[in-house]
């Protein structure tokens, strides 16, 4: 028991490396200052997968829903903005409550599924959610999305059309986020989740509540993925029914596998590559 507390302990020491490559997210600001913007963009989708890679890399739960819980925590900060509150901070924590419940609230059916039927099911939650939002347009604002608010800052420091406010604003909260699923997975809880998925049948044999873990995870996911959904919100001014789409989930997917499942700089690595050519292919050739 001591040689895994200490191994544990050793796994949360930051090496080098790490610490070269979060100083290295500071470069943006001097030497590509007009692709600000685009880097707030790369922060929020990293902040995504990290979420998903909760569950994907350590819990061993393929989703191809989870933009439900972005799209949720987006449209819960549009709401809020658009009703007069426009201090974000306390709207991320809001976002993230929402999210948390709606992922707590699925749990408990997504967690008795495996392979195949988990990706049709939330896949079908995916879409259940996207039509919602696309019926209740009163609410949502429909196919043409929530409007007509702004939030003009974050800790007296105004979005300006360069995008240096909502880089920095995304890229600490990223960081954030980052240091607690760091935590989380170098923790006891982090082991018992790989542990189910390497065997999801002989953690409960051995005393593992694996159900219970797997919903902590699912509700964890939930949250940091609605932080990230509010963060486009705050950056962009605006919510689309997008941020629900099948596509989204598709990519963050593909983002977290290209980068490298159960990695923990995984997620990041795949947003920084996946983002950054689609932007260069998109000048090539705008029509794909």
């Amino acid at each position: 028991m001591a040689g895994a507390s200490e191994q544990l302990a050793r796994q949360t020491h930051w090496r080098p490396l790490e610490i070269a490559f979060w100083l290295a997210t500071l470069l943006p600001f001097l030497v590509a200052p007009n692709y600000l913007s685009l880097a707030s963009q790369v922060a929020i989708t990293a902040l995504f997968a990290l979420s998903l890679d909760l569950l994907v890399g350590y819990a061993g739960l393929v989703s191809l829903g989870h933009a439900a819980f972005f799209g949720f925590g987006a449209y819960t900060a549009g709401l809020i903005a658009r009703h007069g509150w426009t201090e974000p901070l306390s709207a991320l924590l809001l976002a993230a409550a929402c999210s948390a419940i709606l992922g707590y609230a699925l749990s408990h059916v997504i967690v008795r599924f495996r392979h195949l039927a988990l990706i049709m099911l939330t896949l079908g939650f995916g879409l259940l959610l996207h039509e919602a939002a696309n019926s209740a347009s009163a609410l949502t604002g429909g196919a043409d999305g929530l409007q007509g608010f702004r939030v003009p800052g974050v800790l007296g420091f105004r979005f300006d059309l360069y995008g240096r406010t909502a880089y920095a604003y995304s890229l600490l909260v990223l960081f954030l986020c980052f240091l607690a699923a760091r935590r989380i997975i170098h923790s006891p809880f982090g082991l018992a989740l790989r542990g189910i998925r390497e065997n999801a049948l002989r953690m409960p044999a051995i005393g593992s509540a694996s159900q219970a873990h797997l919903r902590k995870a699912c509700t964890l996911s939930a949250a940091m993925a609605g932080i990230a959904g509010a963060l486009l919100t705050h950056t962009t001014s605006t919510v689309s029914l997008e941020v629900l789409s099948f596509g989204r989930s598709a990519d963050v997917l593909v983002i977290l596998i290209l980068g490298g499942a159960g990695r923990l700089y995984g997620g990041v690595l795949g947003a920084i590559v996946y983002m950054v050519a689609r932007d260069q292919f998109s000048g090539v050739n705008p029509q794909y």
